[in-house]
């Protein structure tokens, strides 16, 4: 059994892989529609946060022999997790991660090191700011930015009933959410740059398949100033950009046996 930690579309393309060759695999995915997702390709997914003693009993009652660590590249808490329990169980810990995207060149573009940097940047700039970042650091932006004057947030994130409930509580206006499933493309990004009268976006480096490029050139290219928050510095160990040599691992790793 090869235990998948899951939540992207690379993620389950990864999982599908392995599966057709020949491995028994549980992936786990923390959001309904991502259970779906794998549902749809036939893969057996487990739904929930899950801590570092969650996922050592799951390791020792499913006979883990590795565990794939596909998580998102800012899941910093999950992949922490992952290899303190892969640690403890004794199992092998393979991570795959996206390809990172450098940031292009330009004097509109900053890169910082966190979202407290990101936001504490966004005050000082002002005007119509579009975060890109999700949900779950949303407070960290609100509690700087709203109230700010001459200062509109505007959050773009998935069309969830928790998010929208968040953004209730932390005082988003609803005219100033944007509730839709990404990916999207550049001509998309201007048209809501454009809608909303963006001075500044604010994303962070997800990587080609979270659609990083398109987001950042459509707002380079009508000249708003970005901020780019780069990814957590953790050393995973086992790391690979590509599926090939994390088959090459599980072969090892399992001596050869799917």
């Amino acid at each position: 059994m090869i235990l998948v930690m899951a939540g992207t579309s690379d993620a389950r393309e990864l999982a599908v892989r392995i599966k057709d060759e020949g491995y028994e695999l549980l992936s786990t995915v923390v959001t309904d529609s991502a259970a779906k997702s794998m549902e749809d390709v036939n893969l057996p997914v487990q739904v929930g946060r899950l801590t570092a003693a969650d996922l050592i009993s799951l390791i020792v009652e499913k006979g883990v022999k590795a565990v794939v660590d596909a998580t998102h590249p800012f899941a910093e808490e999950a992949s922490k997790n992952a290899m303190a329990a892969a640690k403890d169980a004794g199992v092998p810990y393979i991570r795959y991660e996206r390809e990172s995207v450098s940031a292009p060149g330009s004097d509109k573009l900053i890169v910082v090191e966190d979202y407290v940097q990101a936001a504490e940047l966004a005050a000082d700039k002002k005007g119509v700011i579009m975060l890109t970042t999700g949900s779950k650091t949303l407070k960290i932006f609100t509690d700087r930015l709203l109230g700010l004057p001459d200062t509109t947030l505007v959050a773009r994130m998935l069309p969830r009933l928790d998010n929208m409930q968040k953004c209730e509580e932390l005082g988003l206006e609803q005219k100033n959410i944007v509730a839709m499933q990404g990916p999207f493309s550049k001509d998309l990004n201007k048209a809501l740059y454009d809608h909303y009268g963006v001075t500044l976006m604010i994303t962070k480096e997800s990587g080609k398949v979270g659609a990083f490029d398109e987001k950042v050139e459509a707002a380079l290219e009508m000249g708003i100033e970005t901020i780019v928050i780069g990814r957590p510095q953790i050393d995973y160990g086992t790391k690979f950009s590509d599926f090939d040599p994390i088959m090459t691992q599980l072969k090892q790793v399992t001596g050869g046996e799917a």
